[in-house]
């Protein structure tokens, strides 16, 4: 099995493509070792010491390593966790009853006005069609969390997490999108 690696626009972070699907639907962000509890594969990962995050993407997973490590020490270390992980086909979360499995709760939303419906459309068919593919290009995901009065409300995930270059892509790609197709639209800020 090979399992290829890409760059991505943070450099703390390296994008993993084992050649199959990671996720079927959705994405799974792991912020801490608390959060990885979940899966066996974002755990193992965490163990390692050195790895802050872990994002699960439809074909890749995107690890970000901690200040100050270096990936020409920790990606053989990786790849070997991935490698064992997907050659023994081992399930990405643990099973259990509903009562086990922990999802995190969707905080940060904000509660979008009934009667702004028509824009709020606009902007998530903008967000899942044009922003999501080329942020997942780049080992991230993006979450709208809200409109009010203008502002758009968006939250980055994995690779995306902590970029240098976020605020640039919020500011000069995002927001330039969403203004154009989406007069309405006057600010986009991360939460």
């Amino acid at each position: 099995m090979l399992i290829e690696t890409e760059s991505t626009p943070n450099p703390a972070t390296l994008k993993f493509l084992p050649g199959r699907t990671v996720m079927d639907a959705g994405t799974r962000d792991f912020a801490s070792p608390e959060d990885a509890e979940a899966s066996p594969l974002a755990e193992a990962l965490f163990s390692l010491g050195d790895v802050t995050g872990v994002f699960f993407g439809r074909d890749f997973i995107s690890v970000t390593a901690g200040p100050g490590v270096e990936w020409t020490g920790l990606k053989p270390d990786v790849l070997g966790i991935l490698l064992d992980h997907f050659s023994a086909n081992m399930p990405l979360f643990r099973l259990g009853s509903a009562a086990g499995i922990s999802v995190p709760p969707e905080s940060g939303d904000f509660g979008d006005n009934p009667e702004d419906a028509d824009i709020v459309a606009q902007i998530r068919e903008l967000i899942d069609t044009r922003v999501r593919p080329a942020v997942a290009n780049d080992g991230g995901d993006i979450i709208y969390r809200g409109f009010d009065a203008g502002k758009v409300y968006l939250q980055m995930q994995g690779a995306c997490s902590g970029c240098p270059s976020s605020t640039a892509t919020l500011k000069n790609g995002i927001e330039q999108l969403l203004k154009h197709y989406v007069p309405e639209v006057t600010e986009v800020r991360a939460v």
